[in-house]
C-alpha cells in the first residue's frame, strides 16, 4: 500500500527522519511539510512532527523568553504553523508521531506547558554535546508506549535542554528518564483518537547506531501500521 507521510521541516538534521521513515520502503511517500506548503497537508496519511528550535513561551503563557539556552531567534511561523498541523490531524484522523520538539508541541497544543531549561530546574544535562547523550529511561507498563516495545527499561539517546512540565490533561506521561523527565506520552484515553505517540528522544538518530533498539525500529513500525489502517478504513 502507497502511504504518504508529512514531516515537518526543521532546521536540524531534517534528512534523518525521511531516512528513517521511508528506510527502503518505496510504498513509503515523504512529504516535507512547512508554511509555504501547507495545501500538502490535506495529501497525508500519516504526520510526524520533528524536533528542531525552542517553541516561543508565548504559546504555552510564559513571558520568559530568556532563559539558559533559549535562542536568539524563534521561529513563531513554524510553531504557528505546527500548531495547525496538529489541529488538523486530530480534526481529520491523521496518526501522528512526535519527536523531541514534536513531543512539546503536542503538549502545549492540548493546554500544558514546558520546563524551559532542565539544568536550571535543577536535573540533569540532557542536551546533544559532540554527540548525542545517552541514558536508560523506565516505560510505565500500563501503556500504549510499552505495549509497542515491550521492554520495561532501556537505553535511549538525549539531545534537548527543554521538557514536559504541567502534563496537558488529555496525556499520560508512558516513560521517564532516572531525574523524572518525561520521555514519551500518549493519550489519557485513547478511545476515539487517532493514534498519538510521543518521544522526547530520537529514534531517527537512535536508528543509525542501534537499528534494532525496540525504542527505535518498534516505534517506527508501529506508526507505519497505525497509518496502513487508517488509511485502508477510510477507502470501505
Amino acid at each position: 500500500m502507497h502511504l504518504k507521510i508529512g514531516i515537518t521541516i526543521t532546521e536540524a538534521r531534517y534528512s534523518n527522519y525521511p531516512l528513517w521513515i521511508k528506510g527502503d520502503n518505496s510504498d513509503i511517500e515523504i512529504i516535507q511539510l512547512s508554511q509555504t506548503n501547507s495545501e500538502d497537508l490535506k495529501k497525508c496519511d500519516g504526520i510526524v512532527l520533528s524536533g528542531g528550535i525552542d517553541t516561543h513561551p508565548k504559546f504555552y503563557k510564559n513571558k520568559c523568553i530568556t532563559y539558559q539556552f533559549a535562542p536568539k531567534e524563534y521561529d513563531v511561523a513554524r510553531d504557528e504553523f505546527e500548531l495547525h498541523v496538529f489541529k488538523i490531524a486530530q480534526e481529520k484522523n491523521i496518526p501522528v508521531l512526535a519527536v523531541c520538539r514534536g513531543m512539546q508541541l503536542v503538549n502545549i497544543a492540548l493546554g500544558g506547558d514546558l520546563i524551559q531549561d532542565i539544568e536550571e530546574s535543577g536535573k540533569l544535562d540532557h542536551r546533544r554535546h559532540d554527540k548525542d547523550g545517552v541514558h536508560e529511561i523506565t516505560v510505565v507498563k500500563d501503556s500504549l508506549f510499552y505495549a509497542v516495545t515491550g521492554i520495561a527499561s532501556g537505553t535511549i539517546n538525549s539531545a534537548h535542554h527543554q521538557a514536559l512540565g504541567k502534563i496537558a490533561s488529555d496525556l499520560k506521561v508512558s516513560a521517564f528518564s532516572p531525574d523524572g523527565i518525561a520521555e514519551a506520552a500518549e493519550w489519557k484515553n485513547k478511545a476515539d483518537k487517532p493514534f498519538l505517540l510521543c518521544v522526547q528522544y530520537h529514534p531517527e538518530r537512535l536508528a543509525q547506531q542501534q537499528p534494532e533498539n525496540p525504542f527505535t525500529r518498534n516505534i517506527r513500525n508501529e506508526f507505519l501500521k497505525a497509518v496502513e489502517q487508517k488509511t485502508i478504513k477510510s477507502k470501505h
